[in-house]
């Protein structure tokens, strides 16, 4: 990923399609767990890594923008954290139909983020607009 705020951050990429972000004392909050704001710049991150990897095709003939998310803190993250995505198949085709006929479409991805004890601490949801360049 080639993006200076999130290498900056320490998100890494894994050769399973999720990312994680070693916990460091500068992404610390004033109860000494990760910011919350740095659970979400992982799992909104997750979710425009996880578009890449289900349509490689569209690469950078589209401009993909977030539109809204919902997130939900379940519970402090005091360790590292890693982050999966997800979204159903229908949405996937939906998304796809969509975008082909008219060159723009919606979608929803799920991400949810655990802390290296496999514990939930996140989880979100992150509509993308997606639309041709």
């Amino acid at each position: 990923m080639n993006i200076p705020f999130i290498e900056n951050m320490g998100i890494e990429a894994q050769e399973n399609g999720s990312l994680y972000l070693p916990f460091h004392e500068t992404l610390l909050n004033h109860l000494g767990t990760i910011h919350a704001s740095a659970q979400f710049t992982l799992a909104e991150t997750q979710s425009g890594f996880y578009l890449e990897i289900m349509f490689p095709e569209y690469g950078d003939k589209v401009v993909p923008l977030l539109r809204s998310s919902s997130v939900k803190y379940k519970y402090p993250a005091s360790k590292d954290i890693y982050s999966v995505a997800s979204a159903s198949k229908e949405a996937l085709e939906k998304f796809e139909s969509q975008f082909l006929k008219k060159g723009r479409a919606v979608i929803v991805i799920n991400v949810t983020v655990y802390d290296s004890d496999d514990i939930i601490t996140m989880e979100g949801e992150f509509s993308w607009f997606i639309s041709k360049l």
